[in-house]
């Protein structure tokens, strides 16, 4: 068993810390993407999430760091594991089987994210986040830093399935809140967190999940750049 997954040296306490720094990195992020003109609202709205997201990783370095332990490392993010190319496969397998569910759930079509893409460079932004910065972030947080504390306490199994519900629930704003979107994201979740937990790595969560929105966003590319104006 993996020190980090199973027996996690930070606490609820911690996790309350972190939770309440979300609070001023939000209004730190709005602030100073408020003072600089973007050539497009998608580029503005991914320069505030990067942000947002690179002081909410700070917070949660200075609250590891405190135990003087290394970051990464705690939090799972290592190569030490079985199955990395299985990993690579499974995230457009997952991506394809969601998807034949969401039609058969005849799942409506509430994504914001066109809404971001005016033109390619906004299209490259949002590509880019999407695809590789967010799924690295989400998942040092929700099954590097909350699965093993709610493992912990909970188990294996229920920390999976309770770190999947506020992940799901992250995802309203990009989604919106449909019922069948939210089943679609809570199993992908699911997924992530079973891969976190059979390999003690948050490594192949994101590989999964990097691979996971990586074929949509292929998809999209391939339908779309075409039609982009410079």
């Amino acid at each position: 068993m993996s020190e980090s997954r199973e027996n996690p040296f930070w606490s609820y306490e911690d996790l309350g810390l972190f939770l309440g720094g979300l609070i001023p990195c939000g209004f730190l992020a709005l602030g100073l993407t408020s003072l600089i003109h973007f050539r497009s609202r998608g580029l503005q709205a991914i320069a505030f999430q990067f942000l947002f997201y690179l002081l909410a990783l700070g917070v949660l370095w200075v609250l590891i760091r405190r135990y003087g332990r290394p970051m990464w490392q705690s939090l799972g993010y290592h190569f030490h594991f079985r199955g990395a190319w299985g990993s690579v496969i499974v995230g457009p397998a997952l991506a394809i089987a969601l998807s034949m569910l969401g039609t058969a759930l005849h799942t409506p079509d509430t994504s914001n994210i066109p809404k971001l893409i005016t033109d390619r460079t906004s299209l490259i932004a949002v590509l880019t986040f999407a695809v590789l910065i967010g799924p690295i972030f989400e998942e040092l947080v929700f099954r590097g830093f909350l699965f093993p504390l709610l493992a912990r306490s909970l188990g294996t199994a229920a920390g999976i399935v309770v770190t999947a519900a506020p992940f799901a629930a992250l995802h309203y704003f990009t989604y919106g809140w449909t019922w069948q979107t939210l089943v679609l994201i809570f199993l992908a979740g699911i997924f992530f967190g079973i891969a976190r937990a059979r390999t003690g790595s948050t490594t192949a969560a994101a590989m999964i999940h990097i691979g996971y929105n990586g074929t949509f966003f292929g998809a999209y590319l391939l339908q779309h750049w075409n039609t982009m104006s410079p």
